[in-house]
C-alpha cells in the first residue's frame, strides 16, 4: 500500500511541475511580447519626434539679414539630413512676439529662434515691460555670426559721410529721421547718443522689418537707416544705397572700402554691432540643447553655405551656447552706461 502510494506521489510530481513551467514560459513570453511593444512604441515615438519638421522662428519681414540668414541655414540643415526645416517670419513688436512664441513653444527642439543680440542685451536695459525675462525664457544653442552694421542713405542725397550729414540735420531738423527695424537696437541707441552729442534730435522711425525700411531709405523718405550689412549689400551693390560708416572698431570684411564711425571721429556707434545666435525654449534638456547646437555649428562650417554668409555681409563665428551666454552678459555691462547716458525708455 505504501508502495501505491509512493508510486502515485512521485507520478504527480513530474505534472505538476510541467504546469509550473508552463505558466512560467507563459508568463515569461507575456513580459517578453509587452517589452518588445514597449521598445516599438518608443521606437517609433523617437521616429515620429524626428520626423517632425524644425521650425526657425524670425521675427521680421522675409529680406532682411535674419530672414536671409535663417533660410541659408534651413537649406544647409535639410541637405545634412535633418528633415523639413520651415522658416516662419513673425514680424512686430521689434522681434519680441516672435521670442515671446519660441518661449512658449514645446521645449523639444523643433523649435527654434534666430534672432540678434541686443533682445538679450539691450532691451533688458531699455524695456519697461518687455514680456520676456532675457536670462531665463530661452536658452542660448550658438553663436551663429557676427553682424557688421551700418548707417546707409539713398544715393540721391547730398552727404557722403556721417560728418555731412550731421551738418545737413542742422540745417535740416525737420528731416533728421532714422530708420530701424528695431527699436532700443545698438544702432538707435547710438544715434541717439550721437545726436544729444551733436545738438540734433534724430528722430526714429521703426519698421517691421529691413525691408520694408530700406525702401523709405532708398526713396528718401527718411533721411538715414541703419541695419545690418547683410539686409543693405544687394541694394548698395545695385548703387541704390551709398554707405556712410560702418560700426564696431573695425571696417566689415565686405566693406573695406568703407571706414567705421569711429575713423570718423564718432564713438557712439564703437559697440553698435551685433551677432545673431539660435535659441530655444527654456527647459530644453541639456542633450537637445547640444543636438541643437551641433548640427547649427556644423551647419556653419559647409564651405558653401559660409561663402554665401559672408557675401552677405555676415561674418561666420560659430562658436557654442556657453559662448553666446558670456557674451550677453558681458555686452549687456557694456551697454549699461550708454543707455543710462542717453536717457532712452522703450514705452511700447
Amino acid at each position: 500500500m505504501n508502495t501505491a502510494v509512493r508510486r502515485r506521489q512521485t507520478q504527480r510530481i513530474p505534472n505538476a511541475m510541467t504546469a509550473d513551467s508552463r505558466f512560467a514560459r507563459g508568463l515569461l513570453a507575456a513580459l517578453t511580447s509587452a517589452a518588445a511593444a514597449a521598445a516599438i512604441a518608443v521606437a517609433g515615438a523617437a521616429r515620429a519626434a524626428d520626423a517632425e519638421p524644425l521650425h526657425i522662428i524670425v521675427g521680421y519681414a522675409p529680406g532682411g539679414a535674419a530672414d536671409s540668414l535663417a533660410r541659408l541655414y534651413a537649406e544647409q540643415l535639410r541637405q545634412d539630413g535633418h528633415g523639413t526645416v520651415v522658416v516662419e517670419n513673425r514680424p512686430g513688436a521689434s522681434a519680441r512676439l516672435a521670442l515671446d512664441y519660441v518661449k512658449r513653444s514645446r521645449p523639444d527642439g523643433k523649435t527654434v529662434f534666430i534672432g540678434p543680440s541686443p533682445l538679450f542685451t539691450i532691451f533688458p536695459l531699455t524695456y519697461k515691460k518687455l514680456g520676456y525675462d532675457a536670462d531665463k525664457d530661452l536658452v542660448p544653442a550658438a553663436v551663429l555670426t557676427d553682424v557688421p552694421t551700418v548707417v546707409a542713405a539713398g544715393v540721391q542725397q547730398p552727404y557722403r559721410n556721417m560728418k555731412e550729414y550731421l551738418e545737413w540735420a542742422k540745417r535740416n531738423p525737420a528731416g533728421a529721421s532714422l530708420g530701424l527695424a528695431t527699436i532700443g537696437s545698438a544702432g538707435h541707441l547710438g544715434t541717439v547718443a550721437l545726436g544729444k552729442a551733436a545738438g540734433i534730435a534724430i528722430t526714429p522711425a521703426a519698421y517691421r522689418g529691413a525691408a520694408p525700411m530700406l525702401v523709405d531709405v532708398v526713396s528718401g523718405n527718411v533721411s538715414i537707416g541703419w541695419d545690418a550689412v547683410a539686409s543693405m549689400m544687394p541694394l548698395y551693390k545695385g548703387g541704390k544705397l551709398q554707405f556712410l560708416g560702418v560700426s564696431g572698431t573695425r571696417r566689415a570684411k565686405a566693406l573695406p572700402e568703407v571706414p567705421t564711425m569711429k575713423e570718423q571721429g564718432f564713438s557712439q556707434y564703437e559697440y553698435a554691432t551685433s551677432w545673431y545666435g539660435v535659441f530655444v525654449p527654456a527647459g530644453t534638456q541639456p542633450d537637445v540643447v547640444a543636438k541643437v547646437e551641433k548640427m547649427f555649428i556644423a551647419a556653419s562650417g559647409n564651405a558653401a553655405t559660409a561663402g554665401k554668409l559672408e557675401a552677405l555681409g555676415l561674418e561666420v563665428v560659430a562658436r557654442p551656447g556657453q559662448e553666446a551666454k558670456r557674451r550677453i552678459q558681458v555686452e549687456r555691462a557694456a551697454w549699461k552706461p550708454i543707455v543710462e547716458a542717453t536717457g532712452f525708455v522703450a514705452e511700447d
